[in-house]
């Protein structure tokens, strides 16, 4: 059976005064049917804009490359026309953005806009979607589902409004799930029953999830698949346990060397020196070079992707004797 999802070479352009820039350049993975994959990377990435360009919500002026693959259930997205989209997103795609409350419309009830996105897809009654966006709001573990789908996003908590987030998204049974920072300016617990319920809903329903987070923490015991990216690039891929219990790029390292242990023998943590360089900024060859503790000479010509074996794989200088090069 083929994957669900299929993305190759998946880059995003943005005019800019001294030419073109990619924040998202060639990116590339696959995720299948009833499974969750996690990209995860410190913020400006290109995470997000990775989730807007699969299902063609870049903002313009930006565009996708010519080079750029997506295939979606057999359908190309890049080839779709505006119809195919509409009915793409929602209704085959739901995604679950950032900040719920600038996503959800301070001037119309919960309920009325978990209801429109079921009216758009299907051919029902105002009655019988406001009673499905009551039972969405259930299934999402709100309690007196009655009274909040009448409420106004101002009027609930920031874990009910994200939960509302993931009942428009859910309102059409789509086949994949995008929540992109799910648990965002969230606490701790209501962060662990957010994702609990992303994990019991896909299990239910049986369709996949693309888990896009900055934290490693969120995705362990959650994620089948663990794709880390780094300026504008996946560095490193693999099954979630062996990425976990052999990380092998510096940055995926770096980014498990800066977690707060739990366990084991505990130290100082040793933070990322610098910051993710704007698109426009990056250093030619390997982008990690100007923070990689491990940087070498060679690290200025752009670095092989290595097979390490299991599915597990990695773009970088350090994996050339320990692995197969192939084409990236």
């Amino acid at each position: 059976m083929s994957p669900l999802l299929e993305v190759e070479q998946l880059t995003v352009t943005f005019p800019a005064a001294g030419g073109m820039l990619r924040p998202v350049d060639g990116v590339s993975f696959t995720l299948e049917r009833g499974k969750t994959l996690a990209l995860v990377g410190e913020s400006g990435c290109g995470k997000s804009l990775t989730s807007l360009a699969l299902i063609r919500l870049v903002p313009p002026p930006g565009v996708l490359g010519q080079e750029t693959r997506v295939t979606f259930d057999g359908q190309s997205v890049p080839g779709m026309g505006q119809e195919e989209l509409r009915q793409l997103r929602g209704r085959r795609i739901g995604i679950v953005f950032q900040d719920p409350m600038t996503s959800l419309n301070p001037v119309f009830t919960c309920g009325d806009q978990i209801a429109e996105g079921i009216r758009a897809h299907a051919m029902i009654s105002k009655a019988d979607a406001w009673k499905k966006a009551v039972a969405l709001l259930t299934e999402v573990g709100i309690s007196d589902p009655e009274a909040r789908a009448k409420a106004y996003p101002h009027q609930l908590s920031g874990g009910m409004r994200q939960r509302v987030m993931i009942a428009i998204a859910l309102a059409s049974e789509p086949d994949l799930l995008i929540a992109d920072e799910p648990t965002t300016a969230l606490d701790v617990t209501v962060q662990a029953q957010i994702l609990e319920l992303l994990d019991e809903l896909r299990k239910k329903r049986g369709m996949a999830l693309l888990l896009i987070s900055h934290d490693l923490g969120v995705v362990a015991g959650r994620a089948d698949r663990v794709a880390v990216m780094y300026a504008g690039r996946i560095v490193e891929e693999g099954a979630t346990a062996d990425v976990f219990r052999n990380p092998s790029h510096p940055y995926t390292k770096g980014l498990f060397n800066s977690i707060p242990k739990l366990t084991g023998e505990r130290g100082r943590l040793t933070p990322i020196k610098g910051s993710v360089p704007a698109p426009g900024q990056w250093p030619t060859g390997c982008r990690f070079r100007t923070r990689c503790p491990d940087v070498m000479a060679t690290c200025e010509k752009e670095p092989p992707v290595v097979e390490l074996g299991r599915g597990q794989r990695m773009a970088c200088w350090l994996g050339s004797g320990k692995g197969v090069n192939s084409e990236r």
